[in-house]
């Protein structure tokens, strides 16, 4: 990748998470995150993380983001403009930023693990049960192996969570049910008082 598309994908997705915090309008915010969670996707493509960023984008990007747009929607947020920041929230949130700053940079200054690229890092698979997942045992370079198209990471990914994860996927999924049943059970009883 070159080195000036990386800075340009990660000022898109800096810039446009530091418009969700700073815009007051909530379709905004819900449209910057979106726009960020794009640059992330492109970031995780750009290092070979192929399934990562295709899920970024179908489930961060599209349904979450469609999640938030209806619940915005449905609850007819109006826009702040007429309401004063809190002083106390706002510099207490530039000192929490420049302390995660700090130890960001500590701890990134501290590995070596930039050195190694997909092309020297051996892929060691775990077992799924009794069967190795992809049928291989260690694959020789991860970058070789995608190009070549013998990494299956999609359907080790689906295998691991649909044989160990099954029943939390089941969970979530019921819990998100349950979040857009209330909050339009919630909204049309607010409604309802307001008339």
């Amino acid at each position: 990748m070159p080195i000036l598309l990386f800075y340009f994908l990660a000022a898109l997705t800096l810039g446009f998470g530091l418009m969700v915090v700073t815009a007051r309008n909530p379709v905004t915010c819900a449209l910057s995150l979106a726009m960020s969670f794009v640059g992330l996707a492109a970031l995780f493509i750009s290092l070979d993380a192929y399934f990562i960023g295709t899920i970024q984008i179908l489930v961060y990007a599209g349904a979450v983001m469609v999640l938030f747009l209806f619940i915005i929607m449905l609850l007819d947020i109006q826009v702040e403009s007429d309401k004063k920041p809190n002083l106390a929230a706002v510099i207490g949130g530039i000192v929490l930023a420049a302390v995660l700053a700090v130890q960001v940079a500590t701890i990134s200054s501290s590995l070596s693990l930039g050195d190694k690229t997909t092309s020297d890092v051996a892929l060691t698979l775990q077992k799924v049960g009794t069967e190795m997942a992809t049928g291989k045992g260690n694959l020789p370079t991860i970058s070789n192996d995608l190009k070549a198209g013998t990494l299956p990471d999609a359907k080790l990914m689906g295998l691991t969570l649909f044989k160990q994860y099954g029943f939390h996927l089941q969970v979530i999924g019921l819990l998100l049910l349950v979040g857009t049943v209330g909050v339009v059970v919630l909204s049309k009883r607010e409604k309802e008082v307001a008339r």
